[in-house]
């Protein structure tokens, strides 16, 4: 009986565990993997905390601009177009 995967061992797609998500290292068979989010494999464990800090200032400027985005929407609903009044004495003759 075939194996499932047997049909994708002929193609040129490299295995996501063959190298390092960030720097590209080889992953050797024999080497520590450390592993992110579920599927994204690392070299070291320095490798893997530049991701998650890449990947948390990347969350925090989002959650900061779409804050900053409400802000302006509510600030524009609350404000009322300027009108300029005049008052005094019309003459008609």
């Amino acid at each position: 009986m075939a194996s499932f995967y047997g049909g994708y061992r002929n193609h040129d797609e490299p295995h996501f565990l063959d190298a390092c998500s960030l720097c590209r290292k080889h992953l050797g068979l024999n080497s520590d993997i450390f592993m992110y989010r579920g599927n994204t494999p690392f070299c070291s464990k320095e490798c893997r905390q530049e991701e998650i800090e890449s990947d948390e200032a990347k969350e925090k400027s989002c959650k900061l601009s779409s804050s900053a985005r409400s802000i302006r929407k509510s600030e524009s609903k609350t404000s009322a177009p300027s009108k300029t009044v005049r008052t005094g004495t019309v003459v008609v003759a």
